[in-house]
């Protein structure tokens, strides 16, 4: 009995935690869900429905599934209805005898046709919409849009605009990834460089991807198209409404799948002409040289940004590494050959993707930032030369034999 009792306050002394637990976390729901809000350009909060349509092509899903939502309701209460009713009705309690027959073909002809019927009814509206979805032709402005770990290039190929071409990566706080800081309520979807385009314009995006698949996805646009290593895919839109708009990757692409939100600000015609303007200005002012022999200051500063941009994510900001990727703090590839350093750069290793994609100047940059940086002192200055042979399939031994002349020249 003195055992049964003590088992019995255990099971109630833990009953009563767990209930206490769950009391401190209904009280403080109202607490939490009052420091959310809606955020902007993309899910509203206690949001049920899809976001609000910025397309016709959007406002067409929304209607589509609104309708199929009304047909499987109608079907849901019309075979619950009958069933219920034919049960409570026709029971055996009642004296109903079951009916006994073997076939019957009404019966049959009727469940045949009917489906059918319904089918056709949802096939003709969904088909058309799938059919103007994949209709890309006579856009005004076309846009590649390659998929990276973890950030989105974005190539405007035609029309007015060409020729500019930048990187999009997330910009909130590690901060506030971390849990030390407050989280805003752009929280995981604000990037560096949005992509810019002008109101009530058709929109061609051509989709690829440089490492792994991903898939690029703006739900007020309706639009969702993969991005495949290999491949072409393509999809368009055109937003009928100035503003920003935020989707994010739906494939699943590795550690920092979560990190690579889209963002894309519709603007007037006019300043989206000031901004292609400016966008151009700033290229031509900040073209690199990848002939020219750059200082030790000049290749730290850039490389520090490069670093922040593309490499902080998975080495963290002070190069202690974590996970899957090792620290660069002292570790035995940046203090080791040059020739190594820059070959895992170029081609990867491992979970590490490769950055073949960044160009000269930024690769020789941030690998010498790296050499020369925290508890590094290599004292290693790495010139954009070095990186182009190495990158032009010849040996990356003699760009490291290059730099250690250099260095003891």
């Amino acid at each position: 009995m003195v055992i049964l009792g003590k088992e019995a306050m255990k099971k109630t002394k833990h009953a009563l935690a767990a209930f206490l637990a769950s009391a401190s976390l209904l009280a403080g729901a109202p607490a939490i869900a009052a420091d959310v809000a809606d955020m902007p350009g993309g899910p509203a909060v206690n949001e049920l429905n899809f976001q609000p349509p910025v397309t016709k092509l959007a406002q067409e899903l929304h209607s589509l599934h609104t309708m199929m939502l009304i047909i499987c309701l109608v079907i849901f209460i019309a075979v619950f209805g009958v069933m219920f009713y034919s049960i409570i009705k026709h029971r055996k309690s009642k004296g109903h005898q079951p009916a006994n027959f073997h076939e019957s073909t009404t019966v049959e002809v009727i469940w045949t046709v009917v489906p059918f019927i319904i089918v056709i009814l949802m096939a003709l509206p969904a088909t058309k919409t799938v059919v103007a979805m994949k209709d890309t032709t006579n856009a005004d402005i076309t846009i590649k849009v390659t998929g990276y770990q973890w950030k989105w290039g974005y190539d405007y190929l035609k029309g007015e605009g060409e020729g500019i071409k930048f990187l999009s990566t997330l910009t909130t706080p590690r901060s506030q990834i971390d849990g030390t800081a407050p989280k805003s309520n752009t929280y995981l979807q604000e990037v560096d460089n949005p992509m810019v385009v002008p109101v009530n314009k058709k929109v061609r995006l051509i989709t690829t991807a440089n490492d792994v698949i991903h898939s690029f996805y703006v739900p007020a646009f309706g639009i969702k198209q993969d991005a495949i290593p290999g491949f072409v895919r393509d999809t368009w839109f055109k937003a009928e409404k100035v503003g920003e708009y935020r989707g994010f990757c739906t494939e699943l692409c590795g550690k920092e799948h979560a990190f690579m939100p889209v963002v894309v600000k519709v603007v007037s015609e006019d300043d989206y002409n000031k901004w292609v303007d400016t966008q151009k200005k700033q290229m031509a002012a900040s073209a690199d040289d990848p002939n020219k022999t750059y200082t030790v200051q000049e290749l730290m500063e850039r490389g520090q940004k490069v670093y922040a941009s593309n490499c902080a994510v998975c080495h963290q900001p002070n190069g202690k590494g974590g996970g899957a990727f090792p620290a660069l703090d002292g570790g035995k590839i940046v203090t080791g050959p040059v020739a190594d350093h820059i070959s895992i750069v170029l081609h990867g290793k491992n979970a590490m993707p490769n950055w073949s994609h960044l160009n000269d100047v930024e690769l020789a940059a941030v690998i010498t930032f790296e050499r020369n940086s925290w508890s590094n002192k290599t004292g290693d200055v790495i010139q954009p030369a070095q990186v182009r042979e190495a990158r032009g399939n010849k040996s990356a031994n003699a760009a490291g034999a290059a730099a250690d002349a250099a260095k003891n020249s």
